[in-house]
C-alpha cells in the first residue's frame, strides 16, 4: 500500500511541476518568440484589437453597443442592450438575459435607434444589439458604411475616401469560409486618423 501511495504522490508532484510550470513557461516562451503581438494581447498604442473601445465622438466609427459604448441610456433602464458603463454597472460583460418580449429590451433598443438617428445614422441591427461577450471589437462593412454620413459631417473626409478605407479594412472570413467578413473598429479608426492628417 505504501508503494502505491508513494508512486501516486511522486506522479502528482511530477505532473504539477511539469504541466503547471515547465509546460506553461515553455508555451509562453514559444509564443513570445514566434507570436509576440498576439501573445501580448494584440495591443496597439490605442488599445487592444480584441476588446471593443469607447468611441463616443461622431468623428470616429462606433462599434456595437457593448460595455464600453458611449450610448446615452438612462439610469432607470439598467440592463438590456445598453452599455453597462452608462447604466452604472461598470466592469460586467456578457449578453443580457432579456427575451424578445421584454419591455425593457424594447425600450433600450428604441433609445439606441434614437441615439443613432440624432447622429444622422440609420442603424443596422448590429448597431443596436450587443454581442454575446459584451466586448466585441468588430463590425460588418455594412455597419461601417451606414456611419459614413456621421463621420463625413464630423471630419470633412469625403464619403468616397471613407468607402475606400472601409474596403481596405475589411477582413475576409477566416480561411475563406469560417464566419463572415469583419472590420476591427480600432484598426478602422486608426486608418481614419491617418486620412485626416
Amino acid at each position: 500500500m505504501l508503494v502505491h501511495l508513494r508512486r501516486s504522490l511522486v506522479m502528482a508532484v511530477f505532473c504539477m511541476v511539469f504541466f503547471g510550470f515547465v509546460y506553461a513557461f515553455a508555451a509562453t516562451g514559444v509564443a513570445q518568440v514566434f507570436f509576440p503581438f498576439h501573445a501580448n494581447g494584440s495591443v496597439t498604442k490605442n488599445g487592444s484589437l480584441l476588446i471593443g473601445q469607447d468611441w463616443s465622438s461622431p468623428k470616429w466609427f462606433h462599434g456595437r453597443p457593448d460595455d464600453t459604448g458611449p450610448y446615452a441610456a438612462s439610469a432607470t433602464n439598467a440592463g438590456g442592450d445598453n452599455p453597462l458603463v452608462a447604466n452604472g454597472h461598470d466592469g460586467e460583460s456578457a449578453a443580457t438575459n432579456l427575451g424578445p418580449r421584454s419591455k425593457l429590451l424594447g425600450t433600450n433598443t428604441k433609445e439606441l435607434v434614437a441615439y443613432w438617428h440624432k447622429l444622422g445614422v440609420n442603424p443596422t441591427i448590429d448597431l443596436v444589439t450587443t454581442s454575446g461577450s459584451g466586448y466585441d471589437p468588430d463590425i460588418s462593412a455594412l455597419d461601417a458604411t451606414v456611419q459614413i454620413p456621421m463621420v463625413t459631417n464630423a471630419t470633412g473626409v469625403s464619403p468616397e475616401r471613407l468607402r475606400t478605407l472601409i474596403a481596405q479594412q475589411t477582413h475576409p472570413a477566416q480561411w475563406g469560409f469560417m464566419g463572415s467578413s469583419y472590420i476591427d473598429v480600432l484598426q478602422l479608426n486608426e486608418g481614419l486618423a491617418k486620412l485626416e492628417k
